[in-house]
């Protein structure tokens, strides 16, 4: 799953108005930005088979620190953490939402994912597999996501005159990408695939940081060294 990660990240942001919802952004791909990392480190692997799923070519066999089980829930802790020692804020509204926004990547993956998500170092793999038919995937992908945004509408509402229009925009804008890294936009490479995912990481969270104070909901307290 690409853009559709970004709905939990959107619904969260409903959740607890004080993160930053470029910070969730970051949040719900967290497994990925330390997977390209690990990929360009040549630590965790994948191969570029053309045909291997209806929706992409990856055959991510060999990932067991980012996306296996137990290193899921450790990264979504690690980075609950953060954003609790960076925000102010109960326990309940920043770790407790951010570290299950970060493992909510988790379990979308294991439902578009064909069985490569290890749940005991690199064995025991499970995934649903909806990638193997993307005329299911890619609707449910595009789903996800707009109901995430529609739960950030409604529950935590513009403050400004255009500023869902700036939300809704942006949803059409990802769900272009999506279609067209489907269908066109398939990786040749496993460095090319790490690259471009820590770029559109890093937009789409800039984005997300413009939307959010185009709708005046970017009211954040941030920790300082004196309080």
């Amino acid at each position: 799953m690409f853009v559709g990660h970004y709905g939990p990240a959107f619904a969260a942001k409903a959740i607890s108005k004080t993160i930053p919802l470029w910070l969730l952004f970051i949040a719900v791909q967290w497994m990925d930005v330390i997977w390209s990392i690990l990929v360009a480190l040549g630590i965790e692997k994948l191969r570029i088979v053309p045909g291997f799923t209806e929706s992409n070519p990856m055959d991510l066999y060999y990932m067991p620190y980012t996306h296996g089980l137990i290193g899921a829930l450790i990264l979504s802790v690690i980075f609950g953490l953060i954003a609790q020692a960076a925000l102010r804020g109960t326990w309940r509204e920043i770790f407790l939402v951010v570290a299950c926004s970060v493992f909510s990547h988790w379990l979308l993956d294991l439902v578009v994912h064909v069985p490569d998500l290890p749940l005991i170092g690199n064995s025991m793999k499970v995934g649903f597999g909806l990638w193997r038919h993307v005329r299911i995937a890619l609707p449910v992908e595009i789903a996800t996501l707009v109901a995430g945004a529609w739960i950030y509408a409604h529950y935590a509402p513009s403050k400004t005159a255009r500023g869902d229009m700036w939300l809704w925009a942006y949803v059409v804008l990802m769900s272009v990408i999506l279609i067209y890294a489907t269908f066109w936009g398939a990786p040749t490479t496993p460095m090319g695939e790490a690259r471009m995912a820590i770029l559109m990481y890093a937009v789409f969270a800039a984005i997300a940081w413009l939307v959010d104070r185009a709708r005046g909901t970017a009211d954040v307290k941030w920790r300082t060294a004196t309080n």
